[in-house]
């Protein structure tokens, strides 16, 4: 590529309207496709941004901007389909592939008057990939091919640039060494190390054109050693390895990752884009860089990014240099800047969403590289999505879809306390919000090493590079020593939800010693340092943080949620805390209060055992009645947290010998007794407590004397439980507070498993609702966990007022995975797609799924009006969330943390489905199809008593 080539580009003149159009899908089989490659150029594309799935969205975005008169360099993208026949094929190209190529190659040159491997005004190609949803940096780009040694004379002489020429060679042997031949970057990175410290420079832009001729020299003497063979001189050789790299690349490890991580399909493939090189690096008007429409860290609407002048687009980055913020490229270039302000703000109002887009400067001349939807921060997103509605660029339900509800988590990151004191050792660039403290590690695998024996860690590296996105993944922040706001770093854990500090150049790392120095401090691996993403502090040692507070944009874009989801979101919480904490995220009741948690405290344990160890029915009731004030206190609490919404609250669950010691601990004690020779009551005492070990241990206990078992042997446990219950309830009702409590019984399988403990639940309640003369609704209902539950549903529902479906334990029974020893093969399912995702972290729809539906049906067509909901852990997943909204069900219940995340899918999960059906979407709250309370406790709750045949429900004086 030249000056003369890229004057043959013609510049926007004015701004046409973009154009659209669907795409028709190609045929998968080779000879029906009627195109592979796809050509854009001169004011003119074959595609058009609608064929993301097809061009990548890469391509698209190019053929857009071409169609609509934005300066583009010419290229042709190969598309995504080609790349799954390629697969297909046995990672060979498929038939008349590479003759399509040449035949665009042609009209490359025809454009742009250049010769690709011409030895007067040779044509330089960039080769890069494109899949249909974004991966920045995930996969492979080569820039600069088609030089040699014969082309690299010919630009040399056209420039009259020797030092631009061996310049733009070094940096094509060295991507192509790395990406095609697979030699390690680093390998070529200690030569230019090396002669920089030869020659006492820093930068690699004072690397005279002798020093790059003899770094050239020695990369190509590294590419034959390595790879056996003499670097590839024929531009067309050289076009066809790239382009099957870029293929390859596609499941390379850290794509992979990429995609599993945020639940991209191993099946679009991806596409390659080959296009005329312009050159940032050319000369002193020329430049590169990258840029955002909007914040992407605030969501603020300001123009963001960075750039570099005589540079190319990998040294932005990659971090290789420190570069400038875009307002500054006002001053340095003003005509270019209003340029790409004007392109950039019509390619925003086009798309109407965030554009983050890249840019090239050649002798003064804008050309655009690229075009995509700008991954940002929550947030950020969030705000960008509520201001957009506002600008009336889109709708509400538009907005609500922008945001991926497991995204909502980053809202809940912890900031640093305004009154912790602390030491701020360095100072970055604030690249991703929030705050985290950790052990430092300075490899990606050591953080995931780290990571999974339970330890916080920071990630700590001069730069990152996209083979660190699993050690990213596992840390709880990453710090940098180079790069920017739209490095590697910075834009993949704003992706990620990571706290990032980035472009520290305070510090300096020493990877190989493993420590990092800030002056004269060195901080070792394993040394403990605060990251302050929102300020870009470097803090020493730990430091205290607090709980976001979320408001502002976010509630208004929550209310929109509620406003459209039909599914009621409630929580699981355990104590007054946890309810409080929920409320304040939106949850509209408990659907899951584990009483056994309770019975875990340090002051109470020791009388569950005296309990359990009761060897009659008068020594276990006189233990049972000294547990029965603290249960009505935590009931209490708890009431009062959720201040008139409905409370589902589980009877014992887990089996007795979950409240011992373990044996070898107690024969230790022993043996440690009888050593002192004294303690004979105390042995004695021990000795009982292993011999109640040994008769509640089970084979399999999760199938064992638990549940409601337990209340049908022991009635005396539901009794107390009940009892505890109601007068809590029945205290506060007194004092005029609503109170609407559920008693659910667990583990049922049988109809009469049920009819035997309501009769307990009802005896009860009854008797201390006479007693306190007060009104208390309450329902008695139960979980489905175990198959024959849901198969027998229309039996159950005789009983029952409610469902709640114990999703853990019903997947555990259904599939026949143990919950705690599945994870020892569950990720080779996943990763060999013999399971499309865990079961117990996302509802298995297709199996587990049907006995959900099925109870459903059968349970309301015994009892119309019956309440159902879900309480395992996929009430915070949003595709489950989305299959409970779609069978019907009620509610969800999920941890506190989780409550927006199930807001915001519920009502993805209405809107998505209005978009299969063209339903129109009201802007009313859900009607009958759920039972729902505001999260105001100023507000009345909705009516909780059943209707439906042999009710529970009481009111009583």
């Amino acid at each position: 590529m030249t000056k003369k080539a890229a004057g043959a580009m013609k510049k926007t003149k004015s701004a046409p309207s973009m154009r659209s159009s669907k795409a028709e899908k190609p045929s998968k089989a080779v000879s029906n496709l009627p195109k592979m490659v796809y050509f854009f150029g001169d004011g003119k594309a074959e595609g058009t941004g609608t064929m993301k799935q097809l061009l990548g969205g890469k391509g698209a975005g190019l053929a857009e901007m071409t169609n609509a008169g934005i300066p583009v360099p010419p290229g042709f993208t190969i598309t995504c389909e080609t790349c799954r026949l390629f697969y297909e094929n046995d990672m060979s190209a498929p038939d008349g592939l590479d003759e399509e190529i040449r035949s665009h190659i042609s009209r490359l040159e025809k454009l742009t008057g250049a010769k690709f491997g011409g030895t007067e005004n040779p044509l330089l190609v960039s080769v890069r990939s494109g899949a249909p949803i974004s991966m920045p940096g995930m996969m492979d780009t080569v820039l600069n091919l088609g030089l040699n040694d014969q082309t690299l004379d010919a630009i040399a002489s056209r420039t009259g640039n020797d030092r631009f020429a061996y310049d733009i060679y070094r940096r094509f042997i060295q991507m192509f060494g790395n990406v095609v031949l697979g030699i390690d970057k680093e390998v070529f990175e200690s030569i230019i190390t090396k002669k920089k410290k030869e020659r006492q420079i820093r930068q690699d832009s004072s690397l005279s054109a002798e020093d790059l001729k003899d770094i050239v020299r020695k990369f190509k003497a590294i590419s034959k050693r390595r790879s056996g063979e003499s670097f590839p001189e024929d531009p067309y050789e050289q076009l066809t390895m790239a382009r099957d790299a870029v293929f390859r690349s596609w499941h390379n490890p850290r794509a992979i990752t990429y995609r599993r991580l945020n639940a991209i399909t191993d099946d679009s493939g991806t596409g390659v884009n080959v296009q005329a090189m312009v050159f940032g690096n050319l000369s002193n008007d020329s430049g590169t860089g990258v840029g955002f429409t909007r914040n992407p860290s605030t969501g603020d609407k300001e123009f963001y990014g960075e750039f570099l002048m005589n540079a190319q687009g990998e040294d932005v980055v990659a971090g290789i240099r420190t570069p400038e913020p875009i307002t500054k490229l006002k001053d340095v270039m003003p005509k270019v800047y209003k340029q790409l302000r004007d392109i950039t703000t019509r390619l925003e109002n086009h798309y109407r969403e965030v554009q983050d887009f890249e840019f090239t400067i050649q002798a003064g001349t804008l050309y655009m590289l690229q075009t995509r939807t700008g991954k940002r921060t929550t947030p950020a997103a969030i705000k960008i999505a509520v201001d957009m509605v506002k600008e009336g660029l889109i709708t509400k339900e538009e907005a609500l879809l922008r945001v991926r509800p497991e995204d909502l988590d980053q809202l809940l990151h912890p900031r640093i306390s305004p009154d912790a004191k602390y030491e701020v050792v360095a100072r970055g660039l604030a690249a991703s919000p929030g705050a985290a403290s950790g052990k430092v590690v300075f490899t990606a695998d050591h953080a995931v090493e780290m990571a999974a024996d339970g330890q916080k860690v920071i990630l700590v590296r001069t730069e990152t590079n996209p083979d660190d996105i699993h050690g990213m993944a596992a840390a709880a922040g990453v710090l940098t020593a180079k790069g920017g706001m739209t490095s590697h770093a910075a834009v993949v854990a704003r992706g990620m939800g990571k706290c990032c500090v980035a472009g520290c150049e305070d510090i300096r790392v020493y990877e190989g010693r493993r420590q990092f120095a800030v002056g004269t401090d060195i901080y070792k691996e394993g040394d403990t340092i605060t990251l302050n993403g929102s300020t870009g502090e470097v803090i020493k040692g730990d430091v205290k943080t607090i709980e976001p507070e979320l408001s502002g944009e976010f509630g208004e874009f929550m209310q929109w949620a509620d406003a459209v989801r039909k599914i009621g979101v409630r929580t699981n919480a355990d104590t007054p805390e946890d309810a409080k904490t929920a409320r304040r995220f939106g949850a509209e009741g408990i659907g899951l209060c584990r009483t056994e948690h309770m019975f875990f405290a340090e002051d109470r344990l020791p009388v569950v055992q005296q309990m359990i160890l009761a060897e009659t029915q008068a020594d276990r009731q006189a233990a049972l009645d000294k547990l029965m004030p603290f249960q009505k206190s935590d009931f209490k609490g708890i009431f009062s947290a959720m201040d008139g919404l409905p409370v589902t609250i589980r009877t014992l669950d887990p089996p007795l010998h979950e409240f011992l010691p373990k044996a070898d601990e107690v024969n230790a004690k022993i043996r440690e007794l009888e050593e002192q020779g004294s303690g004979k009551d105390e042995i004695k005492k021990q000795q009982a407590l292993i011999k109640r070990i040994e008769e509640l241990h089970e084979l399999n206990p999760m199938l064992g004397h638990r549940g409601c078992r337990l209340g049908i042997t022991y009635p005396e446990i539901t009794e107390m439980q009940v009892r505890a219950i109601m007068t809590a309830a029945c205290d506060l009702a007194k004092q005029g507070k609503k109170v609407i409590p559920e008693i659910m019984i667990p583990l049922v399988g049988h109809v009469n498993e049920l009819r035997n403990q309501r009769e307990v639940v009802v005896r009860v309640a009854e008797e201390v609702l006479r007693h306190y003369r007060v009104q208390v609704e309450y329902k008695v209902g139960t979980m489905i966990e175990i198959p024959r539950a849901a198969l027998t549903a229309d039996e159950i529902a005789t009983e029952a007022e409610f469902f709640s479906f114990g999703t853990n334990d019903l997947t555990q029974m259904t599939m026949g995975f143990s919950r705690d020893d599945a994870g020892k093969f569950l990720k080779h399912y996943t990763e060999k797609n013999i399971l499309p995702h865990d079961p117990f972290v996302s509802l298995d729809q297709s199996g587990v799924g049907q006995l959900v539906q099925m109870g459903v049906l059968k349970g309301r067509a015994t009892r119309p009006d019956l309440k159902v909901g879900i309480c395992g852990e996929h009430g915070g997943d949003p595709k489950s969330v989305e299959f409970c909204s779609k069978v019907g069900l009620n509610y969800v219940s999920c941890s506190p943390y989780r409550v927006p995340i199930a807001r915001l899918a519920g009502a993805q999960a209405v809107l998505k489905e209005s978009k299969l059906t063209g339903a129109k979407i009201s802007s009313q709250k859900a009607d009958s199809a759920r039972e729902k309370t505001k999260t105001s406790s100023k507000q009345p709750p909705v009516k909780m008593a059943a209707k439906g045949k042999k009710s529970a429900a009481r009111k009583r004086k």
